[in-house]
């Protein structure tokens, strides 16, 4: 009877050694930080300790760990109704980490549904201010925004948004066409007007060419015998009967007095 009295207080004693070290011993990661409750109050002064190993007094202080790592958190597609009326679902990636563990814990219940939730009102809020075509050409700005608003947000519970990228916009089906009816439509346009540059740069360069040749006969007549001797490369039936140059300005001439 004895020994299994002394048995079982032995255990008794093991068991309150191990909870004893549990409770009061911690060991912190490089990337986490804990914040010390003491009776139930956090203190200024050695509030947050860590990393590395720390003691508590078992029933006295109590601790909470927070991770310093920067989150990636996916914002759900929202639906959003543009400046010009233009019904769109986006859906983003927001990028924070704590910066104050201490206000991560007593500011805010929650800072990573807290900062869940306001990042999907600011994103409905800053994409409801912008048109369509900023919407989809301007994305580096309508990101820097809604980065610096849900930072300004989030700032009083230490947390850091360091980027926000939104991610895809999901356009009504008949939007897309209409799209697709614009991009070609302007496709045309550009065609038409690179094929208007090409005549009109062609048409100066050939009068500049005609100017310099009537000036001098002898680049005339070297145009015309080149122009003759392409027509006699070419496989074909036409006769050509040359003239001479000085014959057709004499016509000219007596056709200008006539």
């Amino acid at each position: 009877m004895g020994y299994q009295a002394y048995g079982l207080g032995f255990m008794i004693f093991i068991f309150i050694v191990a909870w004893f070290l549990f409770n009061t011993l911690k060991i912190l990661k490089q990337y986490e930080r804990g914040v010390i409750f003491t009776l139930g109050r956090v203190p200024d002064e050695g509030g947050v300790k860590g990393p590395g190993l720390i003691i508590l007094l078992p029933g006295i202080q109590k601790m909470v760990r927070v991770g310093l790592r920067t989150v990636t958190m996916d914002v759900p597609a929202q639906d959003v109704i543009t400046k010009d009326n233009v019904s769109v679902k986006v859906n983003a990636v927001v990028y924070f980490r704590v910066i104050d563990a201490r206000k991560a814990i007593i500011e805010v219940e929650d800072f990573y549904y807290a900062t869940s939730l306001i990042s999907q009102t600011m994103l409905r809020s800053i994409l409801g201010k912008n048109q369509l075509d900023d919407l989809l050409s301007n994305r580096e700005a309508i990101n820097a925004e809604l980065q610096k608003q849900i930072d300004e947000q989030t700032e009083p519970w230490g947390i850091k948004v360091t980027a926000v990228e939104v991610k895809n916009v999901d356009l009504p089906a008949e939007m897309q066409r209409a799209i697709a009816i614009q991009a070609q439509a302007e496709r045309e346009r550009r065609a038409k007007i690179i094929h208007a540059e090409g005549e009109l740069q062609a048409a100066t360069k050939l009068g500049e060419a005609a100017a310099i040749i009537s000036k001098d006969p002898t680049a005339l007549q070297l145009r015309y015998l080149q122009t003759l001797t392409e027509i006699g490369t070419e496989k074909n039936t036409t006769i050509v009967f040359p003239l001479p140059i000085d014959l057709m300005a004499a016509f000219k001439k007596i056709a200008d007095k006539a």
